[in-house]
């Protein structure tokens, strides 16, 4: 195999001290994924499964050709480069060809999820000015719904949510072969969404160089033995969590993963799937542990490969750690951090050193991660909690921009570093401990959820005078959406009214960002300038 990123030193210590980034002068993703392996039509690069059966198998050069059929395709639609192709599909062979498409082109794809509501989709469509839209057959009528409202929006493709794969009327009149357009490292590729934790979800751009910066922690997570591996995550394609922490790092190593369209997580299934395809490598978000951890004998009842597991967005406890240790007998699971805006820059790799429940681990070389002063810059001492911060300069993992918003892009910037919005400390041994955000975002099963969204949602409701939304501690799911919600003169604030609110935002928003609990209260705390008091409403609920 050619080029790749490499972490092969004796310790972390020395990848520190040593490792840079060196990237080719014509970098493009797609070029990296898929045309740079050893025997492409004899390596597996995607083992696809379905509920119902069926099963597929793709190489990379089945996805190589597969990619530019859907690149000839969408150019004969017009897409040029630096045009915006929204992806909105399940784990299937066609979400994976879109965005290689789209990079072949010179385009930059716009991954959204499927468990999206129509305003969520309105919102993501319009503001990203996408002029097509890939979608799974499951969710095309609520494209429907809205495509009079997004202007820019002129084709929409349908993929067979049954076989994964693009119509073939799309693509069998189309070339087989496809000339890259000439990129660089620097050249944009991919805008994904924030959850909307202050505001309305932002769009974050990101380059060609993106998938690269998440290497060096993908194989120290992985521990550092991925010749032989096979990856899965059950976390749907849509965000940086799964592309970013296994996919198309499992690529750029020519390795294989595994997709299936599972959709509610299904602990059994996970077991099943890992045994089949015989996963040596998994991320599994916190709530999706905590569900397998309830299935007795695991190791027991299926025969499993599995060496290690990565997990982010909440701190693994150290039953977790226990359960890792004691029923799958010493798989490693490993915690990670980051963010849509500059991903996988501390983790824990147990081949190198220890970890430590509640830690989220180490800085991963190749990222300056410091502590800081937000305001002024300067570095915090060991266990003094500030602003958790990674320079800035050549650094491929953090964004571009902010998609139109150039103030808001400054305010992620003090002299050097990107601003994380996280505060943290770093103990004595160089162990980063994440404290909280520096705002109001909610995790939930693994899921970062912005309560300024919900509560625009729950407003719709025409019983719903105010609302303010927080969320609150849950042994299964990390935190839950919790609402408290003031209702109209006259109206009732019972069982029936809870249910309208939580459907409302499952149609609008996402099945995840419902509210699981509501209260009915007279009246909401709120500032002088009229800003709900969240801090109020966590006290509220803890007394």
């Amino acid at each position: 195999m050619s080029w790749s990123i490499s972490l092969d030193y004796e310790s972390y210590e020395e990848a520190n001290e040593v490792f840079e980034w060196d990237l080719p002068i014509d970098y493009n993703i797609a070029r990296d994924l898929v045309r740079k392996h050893d025997d492409p039509k004899g390596t597996v690069a995607l083992f696809q499964a379905y509920s119902n059966g069926q099963r597929k198998t793709y190489t990379f050069h089945d996805v190589d050709v597969y990619s530019n059929a859907v690149a000839n395709g969408l150019k004969s639609l017009g897409i040029e480069r630096g045009d915006r192709v929204a992806v909105i599909a399940s784990q299937t062979p066609a979400n994976l060809f879109a965005h290689l498409a789209c990079w072949k082109i010179g385009a930059i794809s716009v991954p959204l999820s499927i468990l999206f509501g129509t305003d969520a989709l309105r919102y993501r469509l319009t503001d990203s000015e996408a002029s097509v839209a890939i979608v799974d057959s499951t969710i095309a009528t609520n494209i429907d719904q809205i495509k009079e409202d997004c202007p820019d929006l002129n084709e929409v493709i349908t993929i067979d949510s049954e076989t994964g794969e693009f119509p073939e009327e799309f693509i069998s009149a189309e070339s087989r072969h496809y000339d890259i357009t000439e990129t660089n490292a620097d050249t944009p590729a991919i805008l994904m969404y924030t959850s909307g934790s202050t505001g309305p979800p932002k769009g974050v751009l990101h380059s060609h160089s993106v998938w690269i910066g998440h290497c060096p922690a993908f194989q120290m997570y992985f521990e550092r033995e991925i010749d032989t591996s096979v990856f899965w995550t059950p976390a749907d394609w849509a965000w940086i969590g799964s592309l970013g922490d296994l996919v198309f790092p499992a690529w750029h190593y020519g390795r294989p993963v595994v997709g299936y369209p599972m959709g509610k997580f299904d602990s059994e299934i996970a077991y099943e799937i890992l045994e089949e395809y015989g996963v040596t490598d998994a991320f599994l978000p916190p709530t999706a542990i905590r569900m397998m951890m309830d299935v007795s004998n695991p190791t027991e009842r299926y025969s499993l490969d599995l060496k290690a597991i990565c997990s982010g967005g909440e701190p693994l406890t150290p039953e977790i750690l226990k359960w890792a240790e004691e029923e799958l007998s010493g798989v490693s699971i490993n915690e990670l951090y980051g963010q849509t805006e500059a991903n996988l820059l501390v983790c824990n790799c147990q081949d190198w050193f220890p970890a430590k429940a509640g830690s989220m681990g180490k800085s991963v070389p190749g990222h300056t991660v410091q502590i800081i002063d937000s305001n002024t810059g300067e570095l915090k001492g060991p266990n003094e909690i500030g602003e958790i911060a990674v320079k800035r300069s050549n650094d491929p993992a953090i964004f571009k921009e902010y998609w139109g918003e150039p103030e808001k892009t400054e305010e992620t910037k003090v002299n050097e570093w990107h601003l994380t919005g996280d505060l943290g400390y770093r103990d004595e041994n160089d162990y980063i401990w994440f404290k909280s955000r520096d705002d109001d975002i909610i995790i939930t099963s693994g899921y970062r959820v912005g309560p300024g969204e919900v509560e625009t949602a729950i407003l719709e409701h025409e019983d719903v005078e105010q609302v303010g939304v927080i969320g609150v501690p849950n042994d299964k799911r990390g935190e839950i959406i919790k609402a408290f919600v003031q209702p109209m003169s006259g109206a009732t604030g019972d069982e029936q009214l809870r249910e309208e609110i939580r459907n409302l935002v499952r149609e609008r928003l996402a099945k995840y960002e419902y509210p699981r609990e509501i209260s009915f209260i007279d009246e909401l705390p709120q500032t002088t300038t009229g800003k709900i008091r969240r801090k109020d409403l966590r006290e509220r609920n803890n007394n």
